[in-house]
């Protein structure tokens, strides 16, 4: 497997990045450096996009990188942020924009404890379709459910947005429009997966972007086939708990990609 810095984390360096009591588990930081590489080195994410974990001691709060790329985030890079979203341990480091996507999805749903948000090449279009939306097509993207929602920030923003969440109101808005699903997309923007834990988020936010893919080259031949919500639910119930077999294959891919480009 990799050997990452930063899966040799120790409480003492948790300290030296500025983290408080009480400490995160060092592999939950581990993870969420993993995650955000892993979603870059899969085309998820590019140099915006951004994926966070609740705190596994203190469940009001997450954890979230400073505002940089996610393929260069470190550990000494991981934030600490409040329920309000607001960091606590930035020491004037710049945040995210968009941190109240995961701030106000952690506030609506106790369940969720990591949160992807991206704007992947393959789902934006199905953001601003007039005639269709995200469904699964297949196996591995029953999380989908029948049909992802999609958000519209007019609703509640108005006409002259930017289209960015940059606000606990629009935040709350977002995760509303979400609701118990797994997937929601933003129009003209991105979308936001949410899981229960880090690797699961990064297997949903890379499978709903294929799923994206495979749709729409499904759609130009014509009409589709999709999944029932009954096997929606059994692909979860027996494909999803073996995400440790891409995480661990995405993980040691990213290592060597970054490796290769070091040398």
């Amino acid at each position: 497997m990799p050997n990452d810095p930063h899966h040799n984390l120790t409480d003492d360096d948790l300290r030296r990045f500025g983290f408080g009591d009480p400490l995160p588990d060092p592999a939950l930081i581990a993870d969420l450096v993993d995650a955000n590489h892993i979603l870059f080195d899969q085309g998820v994410v590019d140099a915006f996009g951004h994926v966070s974990a609740r705190h596994d001691k203190r469940p009001d709060r997450f954890f979230l990188a400073r505002n940089m790329a996610p393929g260069q985030v470190e550990a000494s890079d991981i934030l600490e942020f409040a329920a309000d979203s607001e960091p606590v341990n930035a020491g004037g480091r710049r945040v995210y924009l968009e941190r109240f996507i995961h701030g106000e999805m952690y506030k609506a749903r106790k369940d969720v404890h990591a949160v992807v948000h991206s704007h992947s090449h393959a789902v934006l279009p199905l953001t601003i379709s007039k005639t269709a939306r995200l469904r699964p097509v297949f196996h591995m993207a029953g999380f989908i459910g029948h049909e992802a929602q999609l958000f519209e920030i007019r609703d509640h923003g108005g006409t002259g947005t930017d289209l960015l969440i940059s606000d606990n109101k629009l935040g709350h808005a977002l995760a509303g429009c979400c609701g118990d699903q797994d997937i929601v997309l933003m129009r003209g923007h991105g979308s936001t997966v949410v899981a229960d834990c880090v690797p699961r988020a990064v297997y949903r936010a890379v499978y709903a972007e294929l799923n994206a893919r495979y749709q729409c080259e499904a759609m130009r031949l014509g009409e589709v086939e999709y999944l029932t919500p009954e096997e929606c639910r059994a692909c979860v119930e027996s494909v999803e708990p073996q995400w440790h077999r891409p995480w661990n294959l995405w993980k040691q891919q990213a290592f060597n990609h970054r490796e290769s480009a070091r040398a």
